[in-house]
């Protein structure tokens, strides 16, 4: 009851959330490109990471006079036999990691809320609905579940005896038995008892199950029935469990802040809500009807007025950097009875501590934008306009030109035609490409997998040049990237994806072409060599070897130019003598 009160009362809500792991293959580094779209970047995250659970749920309730810590322990246990029994990955380097810092598996696996997205509590209702139907309709009672019959039960010949001893000690209140075992009871005891018994399974803490009899009259069997029904509702509402929480806070349409919240929100909405759709702008329109407002500290402080006054956005950097001037540490008071958290003790990575800290960093930065103002404000409110520019943007990580996802309109679309799609063996390495590029000055490389990786150049007249020398190379292949994506989409299903080419003027509509294959060797020769150093010439050095179809290394071009020349030279000079002494042959 406390966090739905909380909820209702706050100015704004911080969230964090602790997983089970992060990719399911790629590396961290290949599954954050630095050249990704953001769509290339939601599939990817879609399908690498959300096997994994979210099991630790951080949430800051923050009003004008009191800040409610909670941190909540998140397990799908299943509450019966007819709830999903949900399966999950875990990485054990994410593991070892909240392990080395004292994260308490125990709770989340003992004493974890359940939950049900709204999917699987729809089908759970139907089927509690549909029993109770059917108890109504005397097809079914909760004392007898199985089929009813007008003779005695078939009993294989193996517990007939198990059976006899039951029918004998009815009085007898507990039997613990096998699940067939009391599939039989219930259906002997319905035959032989039709009135006077209720029979009922119950559970134990370590999940052994026993039948219950009782002899009652016809009020106390209904009365007991009644509770049974009360009992299920009640336990698939405790199922529903923390899902609940979710849809307090999207009910409240709150501002809700993160730090590099794209996966918190891909998960809560993954877990909680339904299944995340394929389609991105799918993705932002379901998630802006579940959090109509996010704010993610991670792009505020990488953004003017706070990006050259802040040098590392980390989270725990980012809340010591907020502490000294020009900024100011919020005074906060935390609710009575709930989780003190004390940033001179820093507890990261556990969600609670987490989520609190983003809070603070958020009020400290807002705080700083009411400097801005004539006259200066000491206290800016998360509904200020000043915080507009910030609303519904989140972080893309490590993508070297487009900033965030704008969650409520079009993506950024930067022209990137100073980007190479390279392609080598998998033996090259980082430095393998910075030789290879050495020639054009600085270089960024950003890895795809291990046998390809974006190149950006730091000119884009530098691409031709590139794309001309390596036109024989037999170890690598280049092309450019709009080259590269017009490959991808010619490779896609035409179905799933709205047609799109990146030209050079971005991200356009266009019809369907084919794409260009590139220049070089698809495969690598073992003992092939590694190719060439590019070297920046100029078109017209390219003049001779444009002429020559024959497929030499690179590095042999220049040996090869050089002999045809001499060889075209040694020509003139022979036919030159041999006109000469024909002429004075015939003189």
């Amino acid at each position: 009851i406390a966090v739905y009160s909380a909820i209702d009362e706050a100015d704004f809500l911080a969230i964090d959330g602790e997983f089970s792991g992060i990719s399911d293959g790629p590396n961290v580094s290949a599954l954050t490109n630095g050249m990704d779209t953001p769509e290339e970047r939601y599939a990817k995250l879609k399908k690498h990471s959300m096997d994994f659970l979210l099991f630790q749920f951080g949430l800051l309730v923050a009003d004008c006079r009191t800040d409610y810590c909670f941190n909540f322990y998140i397990f799908p246990k299943p509450f019966n036999r007819a709830s999903p029994d949900i399966k999950f990955i875990c990485q054990s380097s994410s593991i070892d990691f909240l392990a080395s810092q004292g994260f308490d598996f125990n709770k989340v696996f003992r004493h974890g809320i359940p939950y049900l997205n709204q999917e699987e509590e729809g089908r759970v209702r139907e089927q509690a609905e549909e029993r109770r139907n059917q108890q109504a309709n005397g097809a079914a009672t909760p004392s007898y579940i199985s089929p009813s019959s007008k003779g005695p039960a078939h009993v294989p010949e193996e517990h007939k005896d198990f059976i006899s001893r039951v029918m004998y000690l009815t009085r007898s209140p507990l039997f613990f038995t096998r699940r067939f075992q009391r599939k039989l009871i219930y259906q002997t005891l319905n035959w032989k008892y039709p009135k006077g018994l209720h029979v009922e399974t119950i559970e134990t803490e370590k999940k052994e199950r026993y039948i219950q009899i009782s002899k009652v009259d016809d009020d106390e069997r209904k009365r007991r029935e009644q509770q049974k029904l009360e009992k299920e509702q009640e336990e698939l509402n405790d199922a529903v469990g923390f899902s609940r929480v979710i849809h307090a806070i999207s009910k409240s349409g709150k501002l809700v802040v993160g730090h590099n919240m794209l996966l918190d929100v891909m998960h809560t909405i993954h877990q909680f809500y339904c299944p995340l759709p394929q389609d991105l702008q799918d993705f932002k329109e379901v998630s802006m009807c579940v959090f109509p407002r996010l704010l993610d500290t991670k792009l505020m402080s990488s953004t003017q007025p706070f990006k050259d006054l802040i040098p590392i956005t980390s989270l725990a950097e980012l809340e010591r950097r907020l502490k000294l001037a020009p900024f100011k540490s919020p005074k906060v008071e935390t609710a009575e009875g709930f989780p003190r958290y004390d940033t001179a003790q820093e507890q990261l990575h556990e969600a609670g501590y987490d989520a609190y800290i983003t809070g603070l960093c958020f009020i400290s930065m807002a705080n700083y934008l009411g400097s801005f103002l004539t006259p200066p404000k000491a206290h800016i409110s998360p509904r200020s306009k000043l915080m507009e520019p910030f609303f519904n943007k989140l972080f893309l990580m490590r993508i070297i030109d487009i900033p965030y996802l704008n969650m409520t309109g079009p993506d950024l679309r930067p022209k990137r035609d100073h980007v190479l799609y390279v392609t080598f063996p998998k033996e090259w390495k980082t430095s393998d490409l910075y030789q290879l590029f050495s020639a054009f000055g600085n270089i960024q490389v950003s890895w795809i997998d291990d046998t390809s990786a974006f190149v950006s150049l730091s000119q884009t007249d530098q691409v031709q040049i590139a794309m001309n020398t390596s036109r024989y190379a037999e170890s690598y292949r280049i092309q450019t990237y709009a080259e590269y994506m017009k490959g991808r989409r010619q490779n896609k299903d035409v179905n799933s994806q709205p047609d799109q080419s990146w030209g050079e003027e971005g991200w356009v509509k266009s019809p369907t072409t084919a794409g260009t294959t590139g220049y070089g060797y698809k495969g690598y020769r073992p003992g092939a060599p590694m190719g060439p150093v590019l070297y920046n010439y100029t078109l017209a050095a390219f003049t001779w070897t444009h002429l020559i179809r024959i497929d030499f290394p690179a590095e042999k071009k220049m040996i090869v130019c050089v002999c045809v020349c001499v060889c075209v030279c040694v020509c003139v000079c022979v036919w030159g003598c041999l006109i000469r002494n024909t002429i004075i042959c015939s003189a």
